[in-house]
């Protein structure tokens, strides 16, 4: 015993959490309770599953206790304790306790110690698992093997009831003395005539290995010779390979010629699809552009139709209205005579005699025309049926205050027409 071996004692249980503190003038006496508390307390610490015997107050009962440590702590830590000094329960038990305490003491310091590595660890981890890649395979033929070790077991367990009952009967079966003296002799011849083998093999070591040199020494020959022939190959230039040269020349100036017009007809087909392509988009605006003119021209010459059927209903209605003028006067009716209307069948005025005279195209499979003198024509048309409506079938009973150039007719029964606005092409008349 020794001071230092009671300091180090007091500061680990100080460390290990002890629930009291442990003085070094404890020891200096024989002190069994305290020791008896230690050392359960200890191997609690270890073991929390442990079951000790906690009674200690007579001799007998102190003694199984101190068996049951000792052998607690040899099978499962591996610590080997004197019982003889743990019972005397001084500073010599201290010195046996402290075995313990350094176990326990050291593996707490190793998990704060792995615990703060791991924490710093964690963070720059770097796995490779292709270092474990021969680690691993080794594994996975462990597990097989240990798959069919465990398949083969398995079925010998399986047969273990017939083979118990015979090695049973085999057991309980006397013994015939002529019989084993008989298995013993075969045993023995066999054994000699492997012996014999095995000292003819080794006699004839000598005579194989003599047989293995001369081989040997045929394909060291064999080699130097296969060497020497490879060397002069070597350094023999064939025949034909100047124009292997220089055919190998030509095809490198013709891959690359034919590289440079590969080149050039991908570029040549590329400007022909962005060629064709543009063609196609301007096929396709002119097609757009022809049926929109069509329809156009269709709606011209749809308004142009109902414009003549306009006017033709509206001579209609100027028969009638002459009609009812001749009744009037026929029966004495005062009313103001207006002028004679003009014949209806003269010729639009505001157009050309060149426009009058050239035939009128319908559709679209006529002349070329270009949109601009379409366009202006159909705007001449317009002008003109304006014209010729507003000169020929407006008519405005009511009004007096209309210039000379209107006609008043008599009012009829429910017969009220009003007046036109001024049109600017009124003044050509």
């Amino acid at each position: 015993m020794s001071f230092r071996d009671l300091r180090n004692f007091t500061e680990m249980m100080r460390a290990l959490g002890y629930h009291r503190l442990i003085s070094m003038e404890n020891f200096r006496t024989p002190n069994f309770p305290l020791v008896a508390e230690v050392l359960t307390w200890l191997i609690k610490r270890y073991d929390p599953t442990a079951d000790i015997p906690a009674d200690v107050d007579s001799p007998q009962d102190r003694v199984i206790f101190i068996k049951s440590v000792a052998e607690f702590m040899a099978t499962k830590a591996h610590i080997k304790m004197k019982t003889k000094k743990l019972y005397q329960a001084d500073g010599y038990a201290v010195k046996e306790m402290l075995k313990v305490t350094t176990v326990l003491y050291n593996a707490m310091k190793t998990d704060v110690s792995k615990l703060q590595e791991d924490v710093e660890t964690n963070n720059t981890v770097n796995f490779d698992i292709s270092s474990k890649i021969s680690e691993l395979k080794e594994a996975r033929k462990l597990a097989s093997e240990i798959t069919a070790k465990g398949a083969s077991l398995f079925d010998l367990l399986g047969k273990e009831v017939d083979l118990r009952e015979a090695r049973s009967f085999v057991i309980a079966r006397q013994l015939d003395i002529n019989q084993v003296e008989k298995s013993l002799s075969n045993s023995i011849k066999a054994v000699q005539a492997e012996i014999k083998k095995t000292l003819n093999m080794i006699e004839n070591v000598a005579s194989d290995e003599a047989n293995l040199e001369a081989k040997i020494e045929k394909k060291r020959t064999e080699l130097e010779r296969n060497q020497k022939r490879l060397a002069t190959l070597q350094s023999v230039r064939p025949a034909y390979m100047d124009e292997y040269e220089h055919l190998e020349e030509d095809l490198q100036k013709l891959y690359e010629e034919y590289m440079t017009k590969f080149r050039n007809q991908a570029y040549l087909e590329q400007l022909l699809d962005e060629y064709n392509r543009a063609e196609q988009d301007k096929n396709e605006d002119i097609e757009k552009m022809i049926d929109t003119i069509q329809t156009r021209l269709k709606e011209d010459e749809k308004r142009f139709n109902n414009k003549l059927k306009d006017s033709d209903s509206e001579d209609s209605f100027e028969g009638l209205i002459d009609n009812d003028e001749e009744s009037g006067d026929s029966e004495g009716a005062t009313a103001h005579k207006r002028p004679q209307r003009p014949s209806h069948n003269r010729q639009r005025q505001g157009m050309s005699d060149n426009a009058a005279e050239r035939p009128r195209v319908q559709g679209s499979m006529g002349m070329d025309l270009d949109d601009d003198d379409d366009d202006d024509d159909d705007d001449d048309d317009e002008d003109d049926d304006s014209d010729d409506l507003g000169s020929g079938s407006d008519i405005d009973i009511d009004d007096e205050g209309d210039s000379d150039e209107d006609m008043n007719l008599p009012p009829g029964p429910g017969l009220r027409m009003k007046q036109p606005p001024p049109d600017d092409d009124s003044e050509d008349f």
